[in-house]
């Protein structure tokens, strides 16, 4: 369970209880409960000409590159959010082809809502990123978890079943 040590009403000090369905950080003054609902993060596969932009984050170990991604915002809609995230990352202009579809993250408490977005521009990276690779989709490869679910199902829609990667 990710630390969340006071209440946002009251900020006394949580402690963790336990309730009939979990055991979750609670106040004794006010009876908040901070049940620690998975965040929504949205994942592009994004379609480049006939290739996939895979992106490497400046925080990444050097040999990690994965999918475009980004948490969908207050009052946003997933695909006009997935699309956002397209073009801050890469500054290129989108279109959602289809939901890949909707995959759990435990580890970072995450849900991760996937599409198909294919692009168009030229590609500029942000401040998140310092590289990317193209590639194509008989040589993608999908990992084990997080984004890597959606690869594996997207290439096996088309037919396509390539080894996964570790890292």
């Amino acid at each position: 369970m990710r630390e969340f040590r006071y209440c946002p009403r009251c900020s006394h000090e949580l402690s963790l209880q336990t309730f009939p369905d979990a055991e979750r950080m609670a106040c004794t003054n006010c009876g908040y409960i901070h049940y620690d609902n998975p965040t929504p993060v949205l994942a592009a596969i994004v379609e480049y000409g006939d290739e996939i932009v895979l992106a490497h984050n400046k925080s990444w170990p050097p040999q990690w590159y994965g999918l475009i991604t980004g948490f969908l915002e207050k009052q946003e809609k997933p695909e006009e959010g997935v699309l956002r995230e397209v073009k801050e990352e890469l500054d290129l202009d989108g279109e959602v082809v289809e939901m890949i579809g909707t995959y759990t993250f435990f580890r970072m408490n995450q849900i991760i809502l996937a599409y198909h977005v294919k692009a168009e521009g030229t590609i500029t990276l942000n401040e998140e990123l310092d590289a990317y690779r193209l590639v194509t989709l008989d040589k993608l490869r999908p990992w084990k978890s997080g984004t890597g679910k959606a690869v594996k199902d997207f290439l096996a829609k088309r037919g396509i079943v390539n080894e996964e990667i570790s890292f």
